[in-house]
């Protein structure tokens, strides 16, 4: 009888492959890096930070990368403290505009409710650039959102337009709404079967995502939604409602669903999507996800107070512009922990902002 390798031996061989794996990654990753950090001034002075950073000192989710930032602007700008207040997303934008705060970084996309309350106070709306690409199949690290289907379904892809129709009662994209899989053009004995929608708490930032995103600011679900939230004190696995929104979209042909690759169900299967009719369609992978080819794909942003038409404050320019470098950048690869870079072509838009606001 042919034995098995020792459990220890398996082990070690997964590791390592594990490793080889991040390593042909990193190395994809840095060949798209912006350039190296070249300072355009020195600065001095305190850089207050707030937003996202670890759950209770227990788990960390992005504060060793911004320690990894702050360590290595320091080395070239000396004169700089920073005054890290990481205590979550939702202490983020309130400390900009109660004067607590230089830097906002969010976990999530910002809501239209935090752009609302900091408008109110200062009278035009938050700045922001993106620090980071949301991770591909990483829990808790932004992951990219995804569309799903049974495996037996033949669609293999869909537009945002569509996507809108089949969740969105507004559909700010036009069109039609989509209530059975004839209206996605299926045909045959797919025509006149009706779409069974299923996804995540409307309540959770992942529904706010797919508002901003997909139904362009609409607030409004299809009543037909069946939600899937995740079991009390849920931290991944068969209790997230991700899984268990997956594990019972296995169990039904009829249904569509959406949550991320950090979930898995041999029975159901990913849908490329674009746009718009045009294409091209993209499929959820690693490459397009870190390219933001794929168009649900999701970034960590650092919010900012700058007045319009005015300069940001040289401390923060210099430091954001240390985070959009080719330095900045090969940190998130070395401490980001599934979170992706963001591409030279992306950050030299983003370096742009900084250039002031009208």
């Amino acid at each position: 009888m042919k034995r098995s390798p020792p459990l220890l031996l398996r082990w070690a061989f997964a590791a390592l492959l594990g490793l080889v794996t991040i390593s042909a990654l990193a190395v994809e990753a840095t060949s798209t890096l912006p350039p190296p950090y070249a300072p355009q001034r020195q600065v001095s002075g305190t850089i207050r930070i707030w937003g996202h950073g670890a759950y209770a000192h227990a788990q960390d989710f992005i504060e060793e990368l911004v320690r990894a930032w702050e360590d290595g602007f320091r080395r070239r700008q000396p004169s700089v403290q920073f005054d890290n207040k990481l205590y979550g997303t939702a202490s983020a934008i309130g400390a900009l505009y109660t004067y607590q705060g230089d830097l906002a970084l969010m976990g999530r996309e910002i809501w239209p409710m935090e752009v609302a309350a900091f408008q109110e106070v200062k009278g035009y709306e938050p700045a922001g650039v993106d620090v980071v690409t949301g991770s591909f199949d990483v829990r808790n690290r932004g992951y990219a959102i995804v569309v799903f289907v049974h495996k037996g379904n033949p669609l293999r892809q869909l537009t945002l337009a569509q996507l809108d129709a089949i969740y969105s009662v507004d559909r700010r994209r036009g069109g039609k709404p989509a209530r059975t899989w004839g209206d996605l053009g299926l045909g045959g004995d797919w025509r006149d079967k009706p779409i069974h929608v299923m996804g995540l708490p409307i309540a959770r930032g992942f529904a706010e995502y797919f508002e901003q995103r997909v139904f362009l600011g609409a607030r409004k679900w299809n009543p037909a939604i069946q939600e899937f939230a995740d079991n009390p004190g849920s931290k991944g696995g068969d209790t997230d409602g991700g899984q268990k929104m997956l594990d019972a979209l296995a169990r039904d042909p009829l249904a569509i669903g959406y949550a991320g690759l950090v979930y898995h169900n041999d029975n159901v299967k990913p849908l490329a999507l674009a746009e718009t009719d045009a294409g091209p369609f993209v499929p959820p992978t690693q490459a397009s996800v870190a390219d933001h080819s794929y168009p649900l794909t999701r970034v960590i942003t650092m919010f900012f107070d700058q007045v319009p038409g005015k300069p940001l404050d040289p401390r923060l320019a210099e430091f954001l512009r240390y985070i959009l470098s080719g330095d900045g950048q090969r940190e998130v690869i070395e401490h980001g922990h599934g979170y992706l870079p963001i591409p030279a072509t992306l950050a030299k838009k983003e370096l742009a902002k900084l250039e002031g606001r009208k």
